[in-house]
């Protein structure tokens, strides 16, 4: 519903057009970022996992465990999760590496010589 509002008459410049503006900002900055380096690494959450129905309560806070993989789909660019290791109460956390547009391969080839 909240789409269908924001795309009527009278909102697209307010939210659609700026949305749209911002997203290609984000991918100047993500190429100029990936113009010198082969890939972009950071965590796949701001935390570790959390326990199963630990979070059901709290769908925000659900919706932002997520948050770091949002530049990948505004972009299109390819990115991948590892696991990378676990926390003090052994629950798994990971990393993500991201790439330039059609990488993919070159992605998949460096994250199977980290396995």
């Amino acid at each position: 519903m909240l789409g269908t509002f924001v795309l009527s008459e009278g909102y697209y410049d307010a939210y659609y057009a700026k949305a749209q503006k911002l997203r290609r900002l984000i991918l100047e900055q993500t190429q100029n970022i990936l113009k010198d380096y082969d890939f972009i690494l950071m965590p796949t959450t701001p935390s570790s996992a959390f326990k199963i129905g630990d979070k059901i309560d709290d769908p925000v806070s659900m919706y932002l465990a997520d948050i770091f993989t949002v530049q990948a789909n505004l972009t299109g660019m390819p990115a991948l999760s590892l696991p990378f290791g676990r926390d003090d109460n052994n629950l798994p956390f990971g990393i993500q590496f991201m790439a330039g547009k059609f990488q993919e391969g070159k992605l998949l080839s460096f994250a199977n010589s980290l396995l």
